[in-house]
């Protein structure tokens, strides 16, 4: 790290807001395509990097994360024409005849912190609306995964010259010095403790921040569900990338007359999903990213099976390899850590309820999650829930479609995070909306 380098660079950025701001939307589509082009380029490197780093399937053209970024480019390079025009506000009664209007300009220079569970796209997927809305960026990824990070940093130099785009690879020293330079806007994506400590930086020079944070989502299934549809969904959904995955399953709540069946159903998924004659296939099962995230997760599980939990699958672990089996939990102690901190690992503890709200109770304990999943045909049941709790967003009857809809604003509340992102919210959320009166002589 050179704190000299990085001083000039935002220096050149800075002094390039202005040429930034005034670009066309055809010139900002322009340096979107250039991007999209050197991902598709990279594609294959993409997929290595992810392997290397992390054990992720190696998907090839269907990489999750790939294609997350050229949805998020092809939205953008769609919508841009029409972001960027001013939104007319109809003005009131007695300043009627004059004109009132809306135009969004960039925030000026973004601050960009990468996280390592999704590495490559949760760097270049915000990097999209930051561009679009014509601000300059630093981008910092995640050092946990070096040779993806590495890769980000190749792909950003190969398109944008370091007065636009810029990045510097290394760990928390970096981040530290990054933040304590005055810029408009911080993007994060990361822990809801690294999130606090983001925050307060930025809070010294008045900086607006979006956070992207995570908790304790919760599935609840009605009395009405199908078990094996609401399982399937589920497991995919808690052991994707080995349970680091901030919109994960967290834990699931399901009425008691019903719950042994669950775990059995959740069982098989497991076996079908992860084993072939009872071996675990670890190709098929995403590492922890390092030793101290395994010891925190087997801590967890630990712990609540001296405090009563019940062993329903799993509990396996191979520290070597930092890998934790595919672990099943019934009804932990509701002050366990595993049930008041968030998870990150390939563990899904399962309650049973006889009245809804014993779970909402303890939803509403933890903080206002990320997302929410609810299963039901029951509108009735699932308005109830709705009325009764706050989340970043809601799947119903299924899991990560609120995410998946890129038409859709997507962000947390409180503890979850702060801000939205993805299409045109991501375009007004790395915007300024400047509010205009012209009188009309």
């Amino acid at each position: 790290m050179n704190e000299q380098n990085i001083s000039r660079v935002f220096a050149a950025q800075r002094a390039n807001r202005v040429a930034l701001k005034r670009r066309t939307a055809g010139e900002r589509i322009a340096v979107l395509q250039r991007l999209r082009d050197e991902v598709v380029r990279r594609q294959v490197d993409i997929d290595e990097a992810l392997f290397q780093d992390m054990r992720r399937a190696r998907q090839g053209a269907q990489n999750r994360e790939y294609l997350s970024v050229l949805s998020e480019i092809d939205m953008a390079i769609a919508g841009l024409p029409a972001w960027m025009e001013p939104e007319r506000i109809e003005p009131s009664p007695h300043f009627k005849g004059n004109d009132t209007y809306v135009q969004y300009e960039p925030r000026g220079v973004v601050l960009l912190l990468g996280p390592w569970n999704f590495p490559f796209s949760l760097v270049l997927a915000p990097l999209v609306p930051i561009i679009a809305a014509g601000n300059a960026v630093i981008v910092k990824p995640n050092e946990l995964q070096p040779k993806v990070s590495r890769l980000v940093a190749e792909i950003i130099e190969a398109v944008f010259p370091e007065n636009e785009v810029a990045v510097f690879e290394g760990g928390i020293p970096l981040a530290e010095a990054l933040q304590e330079l005055p810029f408009d806007h911080v993007f994060f994506t990361g822990s809801p403790a690294i999130g606090k400590r983001v925050m307060a930086a930025a809070a010294k020079h008045l900086t607006t921040v979006t956070l992207e944070l995570g908790g304790k989502c919760p599935a609840i299934i009605g009395e009405d569900y199908d078990l094996l549809d609401a399982a399937g969904k589920i497991v995919a959904a808690r052991f994707i990338n080995g349970g680091q995955l901030c919109l994960s399953v967290d834990h699931v709540w399901v009425p008691k007359a019903k719950q042994a069946a669950l775990q059995q159903t959740i069982i098989a998924i497991i076996e079908k999903m992860f084993f072939v004659d009872g071996k675990l296939q670890t190709d098929r099962l995403p590492r922890m990213v390092d030793a101290r995230n395994f010891a925190r997760v087997q801590a967890y599980i630990e712990e609540a099976l001296a405090r009563g939990a019940q062993l329903v699958r799993g509990g396996e672990s191979d520290a070597a390899d930092l890998t934790i089996y595919p672990t099943v939990l019934a009804d932990p102690p509701l002050d366990s850590r595993i049930m008041r901190e968030e998870i990150f690992g390939p563990v899904l503890p399962v309650l049973g309820y006889d009245d809804i709200a014993e779970a909402l109770a303890q939803i509403d304990s933890t903080g206002k999650p990320l997302a929410m999943y609810i299963f039901s045909k029951d509108q009735a049941f699932v308005d109830n829930i709705l009325d009764q709790t706050s989340s970043g967003g809601v799947t119903v009857n299924h899991v990560l479609m609120h995410y998946a809809e890129n038409r859709l604003p997507f962000g947390g509340v409180n503890g979850s995070g702060m801000g939205r992102y993805k299409g045109i919210h991501g375009f007004r959320e790395l915007s300024n909306a400047r509010s205009i009166f012209m009188q009309r002589v």
